[in-house]
């Protein structure tokens, strides 16, 4: 049998949202999950993507470590650290960054229904239409909790914007 994907759940937001959250996750047939989303905040910020999301597990807000890269246009590659309440290491394309340019992301999360800490892995890039004048990030982290991930949300600085979408997907393994 080979790797399969198929989605389990979607929303695309009419208007603006505090979050986004995917609940009642099944634990079988899947191995792992995988979150696309396209993004963008309704705070005006400087820069095009200078607003956090968060990504947080059944509803925890404690047990969250991880590392990260991020780049901008033209600067120099900076690296740090999550915090431990959620997992907060992107940036999404703020209100002032060109009309309908949203922030694409993915998350991937492996074995989300076993007895072990949850690691996953993250990329993300916000652009606006520039050469100059875009974002790009990359993590990977860990939440240290052994229950199997049944809900998951991810949430701005201040609001997502009408037409963000997020797609969860199971992944099957042979």
């Amino acid at each position: 049998m080979a790797t399969t994907m198929k989605l389990i759940a979607q929303t695309t937001l009419g208007s603006s949202a505090s979050n986004i959250e995917f609940t009642n996750i099944p634990a079988t047939p899947y191995a792992d999950l995988l979150l696309v989303c396209s993004l963008r905040d309704t705070a005006t910020a400087s820069g095009i993507a200078r607003e956090q999301a968060f990504f947080t597990f059944n509803g925890s807000s404690t047990g969250y470590s991880g590392r990260w890269l991020f780049g901008a246009g033209t600067s120099t590659v900076s690296s740090g650290t999550s915090g431990t309440s959620s997992f907060d290491a992107w940036r999404i394309s703020s209100a002032n960054a060109t009309s309908s340019t949203f922030t694409s992301v993915m998350f991937y999360i492996p074995n989300y229904a076993g007895s072990t800490n949850k690691s996953f892995s993250m990329e993300a890039a916000a652009e606006n239409n520039s050469s100059s004048d875009w974002i790009l990030s990359a993590g990977a982290g860990l939440w240290s909790n052994t229950a199997a991930i049944t809900s998951v949300k991810v949430a701005p600085t201040q609001n997502f914007a009408a037409n963000s979408s997020a797609f969860l997907y199971g992944i099957t393994k042979a």
